[in-house]
């Protein structure tokens, strides 16, 4: 399974059964799986989106939202309990705006799952862990 690196980008092989082991990279031996979401920018978020083989949820926020920043312990949380089944992502739209608009965020928090560099799915607006946690694992 390839796992990119949330810290230099590079792309790791790991055998499945090991992702429980907290992998390290082969490059940086920084941590594979980490416990917080990854900051995406437009340098990286191809990479990241595309060469993962676990799935990518990216939350499209900015600082100023209200519900975004409701949400973030949330997202927080899920991102270390389903660290090894979904990898974690985070677009400040304020930031990076032409993200933003090539995924056409019209509302925010937005959360795209991607599969292989495809987005398959999306949903708009705050939720509760188990709102999360249902909408990422029926994917």
């Amino acid at each position: 399974m390839h796992i990119v690196c949330p810290q230099c980008m590079s792309v790791n092989r790991v055998a499945e059964e090991r992702l429980k082991h907290h992998p390290k990279c082969g490059k940086c031996h920084g941590s594979l799986l980490t416990s917080s979401p990854v900051e995406l920018n437009e340098a990286n978020f191809s990479t990241f989106t595309g060469r993962n083989e676990l799935p990518v949820v990216v939350d499209f926020w900015a600082e100023w939202c209200g519900p975004c920043k409701a949400m973030a312990p949330v997202f927080a949380e899920l991102t270390s309990e389903l660290s090894t089944r979904v990898r974690f992502a985070k677009v400040d739209t304020e930031a990076f705006p032409a993200l933003a608009q090539r995924f056409g965020i019209r509302s925010i928090p937005s959360l795209l799952l991607f599969k292989a560099g495809q987005e398959v799915d999306r949903i708009a607006g705050a939720m509760n862990a188990a709102t999360l946690r249902a909408w990422l694992l029926q994917h």
